[in-house]
């Protein structure tokens, strides 16, 4: 038999609009065996959750009377030990075996009490944590019913979320407070683990449905191809302005679930990871900004597949992307962000590192492994040119679109954000080689050879080997030097593989490539040199003038090199290159020695190699000219020391200089003049003073110590010789005579008077501290004196 409805006023408001929502209709009428089956199905399930509920309550209420009585227990025991304390204390006599027997009673009396009161705290504590899992586990359950309404669902879901809190705000303090109590610690995490197992994914999931219905992503505007970078597009559509009413909120609240989620993680995290891994980045992408992102950077995909060959497309499509959706971090979900309460974030940076992380990967995974085999392809071949172009371009354009968005960073507030370790990796594509150092070494390769093969064009240029066509105003260090213009080249295009270098997002990458390309221009530069030299000695022995100057100018090409590398090594980046150099190739067993050596070293740049062997040519090869030309000079002065009556005969009148003085001078300054015209200030410098000090040599041993008997005369025409000397070397110094110690002090004991160097004091350590001789020792001041011949 039917059973008769119940009269309408004793159902209830949610009942009535449950029935009017469902059965609406006489149709709905043939649905209504299936509501039932539906109902007594959700009945069903409530009646087991409830049936799980008194149950675990049973189990609490077990074990809380339990463990009261095992307290109220161990309170007994306690005030039976008291009482009997007591009274042992009344009935003994005070002598000192009783005050130490009480004193032992107490004390062990105290630890019992704390032992307590321990166990009370770990009961109080293990009970509220059972409590607070419970409270987790039913809410993580509720939000995956099937026929929960979406509202009471959310609901679950942000109760669950503060219970998590409150689990991790007691986790944490018990961390500090009781170390000791890690299994109830590790049993809690557990638990916790597996709801959040279940949350995070569910929370994830129904944020992306909401994106969806909000019209996420948006549909991508066409792109001007004549200028992919227009600083403004009229037609963005962007629906994180267009929501209103329930879905903005919705969208809101599902925002700050998600950033709550991520906050609650990260405490986590760093409770567990606190005094094991300091080292572990616990810092994650913002999971709301990652999805937004992964979607759009999906719907981008389709274009970016179509310009595998035109780089210069995907990078403003990219570059578009994240400037025409910029704004909206900061006006709509920075206010979210803050609400949420996630330190350390900011949406705007958040969103530009997503999408240049995205367009990382999608380069790694599809861009990089197409050029790579074409690249592969072509050296079967043989002809790899057209590869290599290609892949430079793609680099090309990666350091462009790294600039724009860098400059998009501090456009926007945000230069503080470049300046932290860490963060350039974020907002750079050419972070893909972190990952792929073999990447990194094929660009090496690649860029070095262009390099070269441009270089190689410029070097069998006569005209880059000489000084003509410099601009004062631009090179005027090199003009200064007498650099040739080849040297200037060199420069050129190691200093844009140093600006390339500058766009690696890390030290380590700058530091990798600055060595596989940057070095071997260095070197090749050197080996140029080199070979120039050494043709110009093997040829004529540097014999020519034409041999001269061509080693001139490979010395000033060296020393304007030399100096602009050092002054480029000052620079914080070339040092932080170098020491990242230096810990690389520092071993285990150096660890003890090398920091002492470090702080002693003159530099560590990266260049400092490079720097000692230009230094080292310049020295060699300024001292091989000097050799030259005091060889030159010995070969013509050897007829002037040979003649060693000259010094015993009077001078002639009007004649001041030796006529056989007079060939060897010349020749020495006709050398001298083509040098200083010929080679840079300093090694000039270098040069003379070094054939001062040979010449001194060779007229001290082959005339003053040679045993030559000095009359007056002989004293006279030395003299006048000298003096001619001399003034050849005055246009570079104001006393010559002072590089010319042994012939100077030589003659001036030669000047003395008879009295004076017939002492027998003579060559005695006074004697020639008051005479001014510290050059000559004491033989050779007495063999002097002894071959001076007075004529009176």
């Amino acid at each position: 038999m039917a059973r008769s409805l119940p009269p309408h006023s004793s159902l209830s408001a949610n009942t009535i609009f449950f029935l009017n929502s469902k059965l609406s209709s006489e149709q709905d009428l043939d649905g209504a065996p299936t509501l039932l089956s539906e109902l007594r199905t959700e009945c069903d399930y409530l009646d087991q959750s409830l049936s799980d509920l008194n149950n675990r309550i049973e189990s609490h209420l077990t074990r809380h009377s339990s463990q009261s009585g095992r307290v109220g227990l161990i309170f007994s025991n306690i005030h039976a030990q008291l009482q009997g304390l007591q009274q042992s204390s009344a009935h003994s006599p005070s002598d000192g075996v009783s005050r130490r027997g009480m004193g032992e009673g107490l004390q062990a009396l105290a630890k019992e009490v704390a032992r307590v009161e321990t166990v009370r705290k770990y009961a109080e504590t293990a009970l509220k944590l059972d409590t607070l899992v419970g409270d987790i586990e039913d809410a993580v359950s509720s939000t995956l019913r099937r026929h929960a309404l979406k509202k009471d669902s959310e609901d679950m879901r942000e109760k669950a979320i503060r219970t998590l809190r409150l689990t991790e705000d007691i986790l944490s303090s018990v961390t500090k407070t009781h170390p000791q109590w890690t299994q109830l610690v590790s049993a809690v995490d557990h638990r916790v683990d597996r709801a959040l197992a279940i949350l995070r994914p569910q929370a994830i999931a129904d944020h992306r449905a909401l994106l969806a219905s909000l019209g996420w992503p948006p549909p991508l505007s066409t792109l001007n191809s004549s200028n992919p970078y227009d600083k403004r597009s009229n037609d963005v559509q962007n629906p994180l302005f267009t929501m209103q009413g329930d879905l903005k909120h919705q969208y809101c609240e599902s925002f700050l679930a998600l950033c709550g989620l991520q906050e609650l993680q990260r405490q986590r995290k760093t409770r567990q990871l606190e005094g094991h891994y300091s080292e572990v980045a616990v810092r994650q992408p913002l999971w709301a900004i990652e999805e937004l992102v992964n979607p759009l950077f999906i719907e981008a995909q389709r274009h970016l597949s179509k310009w595998i060959d035109k780089p210069e497309f995907i990078f403003a499509l990219v570059y578009k992307i994240t400037r025409d959706y910029v704004d909206s971090m900061d006006e709509l979900l920075q206010p979210l962000l803050d609400e949420a309460m996630l330190s350390g974030y900011s949406c705007r940076e958040e969103w530009i590192s997503a999408i240049v992380s995205s367009l990382s990967t999608y380069l790694a995974k599809e861009t990089f492994p197409t050029y790579v085999s074409q690249l592969d392809e072509e050296s079967i071949t043989g002809t790899e040119s057209q590869a290599r172009i290609s892949w430079l371009h793609l680099i090309d354009s990666m350091i462009a679109f790294d600039k724009r968005i860098q400059s998009l960073v501090v456009h926007s507030g945000m230069s503080l954000f470049l300046e932290e370790d860490g963060n350039l990796l974020k907002i750079s594509s050419l972070s893909v080689f972190c990952d792929r150092p073999d990447w990194l070494d094929l660009w090496a390769e690649i860029e070095l050879s262009d390099v070269l093969d441009k270089l190689k064009r410029e070097m069998a240029n006569d005209i880059n080997w000489s000084n003509e066509g410099q601009v004062a105003s631009i090179l005027s260090a090199q003009e200064d030097l007498k650099s040739p213009l080849i040297s200037g080249s060199f420069l050129r295009y190691l200093s844009s593989v140093v600006d390339r270098c500058r766009s690696l997002p890390s030290i380590s990458l700058s530091s990798r490539f600055m060595r596989l390309t940057g070095a071997p221009i260095i070197w090749k530069f050197f080996d140029c040199l080199l070979q120039r030299c050494q043709e110009a000695e093997g040829l004529t022995a540097l014999a020519d003038d034409s041999a001269l100057t061509k080693v001139a100018k490979s010395v000033n090409a060296a020393r304007y090199f030399e100096s602009v590398l050092i002054e480029w090594c000052e620079d914080v980046f070339f040092l932080e290159m170098g020491l990242n150099q230096a810990g690389q190739l520092k071993t285990p067993e150096d660890n003890n020695s090398t920091s002492r050596r470090s702080t002693e070293a003159p530099g560590n740049s990266i260049f400092d190699e490079e720097i000692r062997k230009l230094e080292q040519f310049r020295t060699e090869w300024v001292e091989k000219l000097s050799t030259v030309v005091l060889r030159g000079f010995d070969a013509r002065f050897r007829d002037y020391t040979k003649n060693k009556k000259q010094w015993q005969e009077k001078g002639e009148e009007g004649w001041t200089v030796s006529r056989s003085f007079i060939g060897a001078l010349n020749y020495l300054q006709g050398k001298m003049s083509l040098l200083e015209e010929g080679l840079n200030k300093t090694d000039f410098t270098g040069v003379w003073r070094s054939l001062a000090t040979g010449i001194d040599r060779l007229i001290f041993n082959g005339i003053l110590g040679s045993n030559v008997k000095f009359y007056d005369g002989g004293v006279e025409r030395l003299g006048n010789d000298l003096a001619v000397l001399f003034g050849a070397f005055g246009a570079w110094c104001l006393r010559p005579e002072g590089f010319f110690p042994k012939v100077s002090e030589g003659l001036k004991l030669l000047r003395l008077a008879k009295t004076q160097l017939n002492n027998s004091l003579v060559g005695d350590k006074r004697w020639l501290k008051e005479n001014g001789i510290r050059h000559l020792t004491a033989p050779q001041v007495k063999q002097i004196a002894k071959n001076r011949v007075y004529s009176t």
